[in-house]
């Protein structure tokens, strides 16, 4: 009893701590620590009944992505699968997890950032912490000399994490790489290119590219449309990418830090050369000259998503095209008849779970979600033999066979 009583000091005391973090508006890093805890000492005292009860967070570094996050990272992705494949590339795919010895070594100090994994079936293995030492595995143990392939995948880092940053232990990696022999610094001129285009498409604001090798940028860039003030020279081993928000926060590309209007997320984009690292798996040695981007897709992500929320604008988490309505009680049947018509013609289609839906509630619907027309059914459409289509916003209503419907699938794209 007397346990039972501390742990309920306990929480009294954590329940304390929480309250004064979220009143002094300390970051969400820190309250969500003590709610964790929190919830832990809760678990501990458990229910009336003794019934075990979860902790319910994700793990640290780790974040559950909501639709309208989720319609925004598709969108993203899109974009730079997009200019991926434009620039030629094809993609692979390698297990989320390697040999310890494949990864051991390969990070200098990083290496202590690795996940390492029990003994399974007597294989050390330990979470990829990249995609390139996977890319260079493949290639040796594939025998591939020349490539230019593109992976989008997770990767995992024993890192700690800055939420608010776009810094997570578990993150999506989205990479461009060429191999092979080629001419100087032609591949190199193309990876830059390739960089440009995606930041430009995603229409973050201002950016600028720093390169540490003067001739990627003499002559390569007049020919790829690329102004030359989005470049600069450094000093550095490091290919690295400055990035900040303009219509977030007011302070040139360069500078590091934010001011009240916004944050700056720094660093978006790494990459560079890595010509011997083939070769460190090759049995004979072989090198296979490499380069490649890295798109850090995370900070993008961050960026996206606080503009969403200072925009006004509504981001769509469907791409349905047309709501199957009725207007009167008991056409359940016709509506799924007609819903699985526009499906067959591979036509985006809904239509609520309800019996006998009001007419307004499915409106309203339509309005919520952004789905842009309305197909109504109704006793005198069924006689007729034809469907009354509304679009959403303008309501504006025109009168159409359900055949020709089904079959013009051009007339919901407009």
């Amino acid at each position: 009893m007397a346990d039972k009583a501390q742990l309920q000091e306990a929480i009294k005391t954590q329940g304390e701590v929480v309250r004064k973090l979220k009143s002094e508006k300390a970051s969400k890093e820190q309250i969500d620590e003590e709610v964790a805890k929190l919830l832990q000492l809760k678990a501990q005292l458990g229910g009336d009944e003794g019934k075990h009860v979860f902790v319910l967070k994700t793990a640290k570094g780790t974040r559950d992505y909501n639709p309208k996050q989720m319609a925004i990272r598709e969108k993203v992705f899109n974009i730079i699968i997009s200019c991926f494949k434009r620039h030629g590339a094809e993609t692979i795919d390698s297990p989320v997890f390697e040999l310890k010895e494949t990864l051991t070594g390969k990070y200098g100090e990083d290496s202590k950032l690795i996940y390492d994994l029990k003994d399974q079936g007597g294989e050390l293995l330990s979470l990829r912490y990249d995609l390139t030492v996977p890319f260079a595995r493949y290639l040796a143990m594939n025998k591939i000399t020349n490539i230019k392939r593109y992976h989008i995948a997770k990767v995992y880092r024993r890192d700690n994490p800055a939420m608010t940053r776009g810094r997570y232990r578990e993150f999506y990696q989205c990479d461009f790489d060429i191999a092979g022999q080629y001419d100087a610094m032609i591949p190199d001129a193309e990876c830059l290119k390739i960089v440009y285009e995606i930041l430009n498409e995603l229409d973050l604001g201002d950016f600028r590219i720093k390169v540490n090798d003067r001739r990627i940028l003499d002559g390569m860039f007049a020919v790829c449309g690329v102004p030359d003030e989005k470049f600069r020279t450094i000093c550095s081993t490091v290919d690295k990418l400055d990035k900040t928000i303009p219509a977030l926060v007011s302070t040139p590309a360069e500078q590091n830090g934010a001011d009240e209007a916004g944050v700056s997320v720094g660093s978006v984009a790494g990459g560079g050369r890595y010509d011997g690292l083939v070769g460190m798996f090759d049995p004979k040695g072989r090198k296979v000259p490499c380069v490649g981007v890295s798109i850090g897709i995370e900070r993008i992500f961050s960026i996206m998503e606080q503009k969403a929320e200072a925009s006004s604008e509504k981001v769509r988490t469907t791409e349905t095209q047309v709501l199957v309505a009725s207007a009167q009680k008991n056409l359940l049947e016709e509506r799924l008849k007609l819903t699985n018509a526009l499906w067959n013609e591979g036509i985006k289609a809904e239509v609520l779970y309800k019996k006998n839906p009001k007419l307004l509630s499915q409106l309203q619907h339509c309005e919520e979600t952004g789905i842009p027309l309305v197909a109504i059914l109704g006793e005198q459409e069924l006689k007729d033999g034809v469907v009354k289509l509304r679009n959403v916003v303008s309501r504006e209503e025109v009168k159409t066979f359900t055949t020709l419907m089904c079959r013009k699938k051009k007339r919901l794209d407009r």
